[in-house]
């Protein structure tokens, strides 16, 4: 190498390598989360998914940065083509494991080795970065100047993958496009340190080439391709696919069975949806004294809020669903608005698209039936919504009089769960005007989700007695309602801890009793 290049390439390495350690950063972050993300998808419980991906990749960086003392040579040609792999692997992680869960049982242990793969390279790069800068500046300068371009890299990883990434492009394509640019930053090294790479180049040029074709083809048909793996997931069509930027929204449609999963979990069966609706719904509304102002949490796909609209007096319906996507899906296509029958729609309908215990904790309005349509306690984020302290901020926003409902997974799959939600209810404090909830629970049969119950909860005795059905309704009548609170012995009340934000109990025997039932 001639003394001119030499002198150039001294000039701008420091410049250049800080700047592709901050976006190198910022891939390397993605590729993390997107692996987190996607077991979240496919096998829920998102904690210990995040945790084992989050633990392995740093445990495998660790090893990264053990092994590159053993790098003693062209170490600029080296980091151009760890890079290269970083991209091909990272980028390609999330359609492998779509395609490892989708034809293997092997789904895990792919994953897991696509993540120490990418942790071990990633962990290679600051070492060989810092000795490649060590002769540039002095190592204290070199250190702050590689380490915080790479936090301040990770930092904007944090906002991008949740705030744009994945709802823009959707968990394959925002891996793919990391990649991408993690090619792209390797080849703008390459042709800025060609002088200083020496034998390799060639070998750079061709794995730099290959992984370009590789993910741009991947890209390209990144849409067909997560089709057909889901079509092997999923028994019927799928209608419509989407990552929101909190799940994975998939519809399915066999002749006029329409289904909603959300990360893979069945939310309802058009053919028996009204046999949860109704038992949700219309006791409740049948046992409040008014039925004026009725707030809804969760329950995005209206079908909740049809039954409520049977009511003649209700006058305003607050709906609360955190994700947007769901709910414009339900307002707007009209297979789907046919189901609920334009009721996100109505004009006593408000939509609000926020965290249910932030709403709760600023509304002023005291409502006549609260009615909580939320998802099974299955992960420690939902488990906080059946919390003593969750409940404790609805019963503040209960007016006298009023009810609230809440289902509550099913008692038969996972009796103590459901027995937890009944009895942290009872434990919760409902306001001013008693010292704690009174609570009915019941139970009903929903062919799609075999037996499954709710919890009615009051600051007075409900009297059931008195309950009748006065509403159209395809199920439910007064006989039917009145036989729903009587349990058998198989599903009858257990003693339970009490579920609270500190100690979220109902998601560890949720997770027990769906373990216990299936083996």
């Amino acid at each position: 190498m001639s003394d001119a290049p030499a002198i150039q390439l001294r000039r701008f390495t420091g410049p250049l390598l800080v700047g592709a350690i901050f976006v190198l950063a910022i891939c390397a972050l993605v590729y993390e989360l997107i692996a987190g993300a996607l077991s979240s998808y496919l096998l829920g419980d998102s904690i210990t998914q995040f945790s084992l991906v989050i633990g392995l990749f740093l445990t495998s960086m660790g090893v990264g940065s053990y092994l590159s003392q053993f790098i003693r040579h062209e170490l600029l040609a080296a980091l151009i083509e760890i890079e290269l792999w970083i991209g091909i692997v990272g980028g390609l992680t999330a359609l492998l494991g779509f395609a490892a869960f989708a034809h293997t049982t092997f789904y895990t242990p792919v994953l897991l080795s696509l993540v120490a793969i990418v942790g071990t390279l990633v962990g290679l790069e600051i070492p060989l970065v810092v000795r490649i800068l060590r002769e540039l500046g002095t190592l204290r300068v070199t250190l702050a100047n590689v380490l915080s371009a790479d936090y301040l890299g990770a930092l904007a990883a944090s906002l991008l993958f949740p705030f744009l990434l994945l709802p823009q492009l959707g968990i394959v394509r925002a891996g793919l496009l990391t990649g991408l640019l993690n090619v792209g930053v390797a080849g703008l090294m390459y042709l800025a340190f060609r002088p200083a790479i020496g034998k390799r180049h060639r070998r750079v040029q061709v794995i730099a080439i290959g992984a370009a074709i590789i993910l741009l083809t991947s890209f390209a048909g990144a849409g067909r391709l997560v089709a057909w793996f889901e079509n092997r997931i999923y028994a019927d069509e799928i209608v419509l696919a989407q990552d929101s930027s909190y799940q994975r929204v998939v519809l399915t449609r066999w002749r006029e069975d329409v289904r909603l999963y959300l990360d893979g979990h069945l939310q309802f069966s058009s053919i028996d949806e009204y046999r949860y609706h109704e038992p949700l719904v219309l006791p409740a509304m049948c046992l409040a004294e008014r039925r004026e102002r009725v707030l809804i949490l969760g329950g995005g796909d209206g079908l909740a809020a049809r039954q409520v609209l049977k009511f003649d007096d209700v006058q305003r319906i607050d709906l609360v669903d955190l994700d947007p996507v769901v709910t414009n899906l339900f307002s707007t296509r009209p297979m789907l608005t046919k189901l609920n029958q334009n009721a996100l729609k109505d004009s006593r309908m408000t939509v609000h698209n926020q965290d249910a215990l932030q709403f709760l904790q600023a509304a002023a309005t005291r409502y006549d039936v609260i009615i909580m349509d939320l998802p099974d306690p299955g992960r420690p984020e939902i488990a906080k919504l059946y919390t003593r302290e969750f409940f404790g901020v609805a019963a503040q926003r209960l007016a006298a009089g009023g009810v609230l409902v809440t289902q509550a997974t099913s008692p038969f799959r996972s009796r103590k769960a459901f027995w937890c939600i009944a009895n942290t209810l009872a434990a919760t404090p409902s306001g001013e005007f008693e010292e704690g909830f009174r609570v009915q629970p019941y139970q009903t049969y929903v062919p799609s989700f075999g037996t499954w119950g709710f919890v009615l909860a009051a600051r007075r005795e409900l009297q059931l007695d008195a309950a009748s059905i006065e509403v159209p309704a395809k199920f439910l009548s007064t006989p039917v309602l009145k036989s729903m609170f009587v349990f058998p012995p198989d599903t009858a009340h257990v003693d339970t801890p009490i579920n609270t934000l500190n100690d979220p109990v109902v998601w560890r025997l949720y997770q027990h009793g769906y373990h216990e039932y299936l083996e």
